[in-house]
């Protein structure tokens, strides 16, 4: 057997508000949508031309709060091939949540809290 990794899921409270979050940091784009019939749910695959892993993000209609995360330490990680200006437009954007200049890393949180590690390329 051959497995193939191609997606990860995270629920979004605010879907327009996370799409224009991942193309704006990370150069996503949306790849393709479903829309429940009854409107009860949006699922949003995003990607870019450098990965085949895709992201998938899912709104329910009848969510209320926004995610609790908990102590939940899962997160996403991509390499860049310019890390300083990486560095420099997430610093702009002010969503540098966690920084560890010793290791060359640092994280980004999306809108729903979600941790996404930014590594070097060359590292």
């Amino acid at each position: 057997m051959k497995f193939k990794y191609v997606h990860n899921n995270i629920s979004s409270f605010n879907l327009e508000k996370s799409i224009s979050f991942y193309k704006e940091n990370l150069g996503f784009t949306e790849l393709k949508r479903k829309t429940a019939a009854d409107g009860s749910y949006i699922i949003v695959f995003l990607g870019n031309e450098y990965s085949e892993n895709r992201l998938e993000l899912t709104w329910y209609r009848d969510w209320e709060k926004p995610y609790n995360l908990g102590d939940n330490e899962i997160h996403m990680a991509f390499t860049v091939d310019d890390y300083d200006a990486a560095y420099e437009l997430h610093k702009k954007n002010d969503c540098i949540c966690y920084e560890n200049p010793k290791m060359n890393l640092y994280f980004i949180a999306d809108p729903d809290g979600f941790w996404i590690e930014i590594l070097s390329a060359d590292r």
